[in-house]
């Protein structure tokens, strides 16, 4: 998905929700979609009082329109087990997750295999698969 797309997706959810386009909400989706890692409310607060020292945004303004982005689709959360939820963009194509549980690294993987194994079960127990979602949780090779 294009910077194009998400700002404009973004603009339509604010549209739809009679709400104001905000800077302070593009600075957050940018913020996300800019990083190559999925990040916390705290890294991205971080990251906003690094880079944009004229425009304040409070901590409590990130985790507001994180509920707001997550709500409507254009962002994805991961939580980790101290309830600590990870942020991604959605790029609406299908992936899957390794989350270490102790410093929360998280790995990115497709497997078809998986993806087929999932086909086979849903047929066998006679349901028709939308949509699902695998988090697997583990230690990563760093915190072995």
């Amino acid at each position: 998905m294009t910077k194009q797309d998400v700002f404009g997706n973004l603009k339509i959810a604010v549209k739809e929700k009679a709400l104001k386009y905000t800077k302070q909400r593009e600075l957050i989706l940018e913020t996300i979609y800019n990083s190559k890692n999925h990040l916390n409310a705290e890294q991205i607060h971080k990251k906003l009082t690094i880079s944009n020292k004229d425009d304040k945004v409070g901590i409590a303004t990130v985790y507001r329109n994180l509920l707001f982005l997550e709500k409507t689709g254009l962002i994805l959360s991961i939580s980790l087990n101290n309830n600590l939820k990870q942020y991604e963009i959605n790029q609406h194509k299908h992936h899957d997750h390794l989350v270490c549980m102790r410093c929360g690294k998280i790995v990115e993987f497709i497997n078809q295999n998986i993806e087929q194994e999932q086909e086979t079960i849903a047929k066998e127990f006679k349901f028709k698969l939308l949509s699902h979602t695998m988090h697997l949780y583990g230690v990563c090779e760093n915190c072995q």
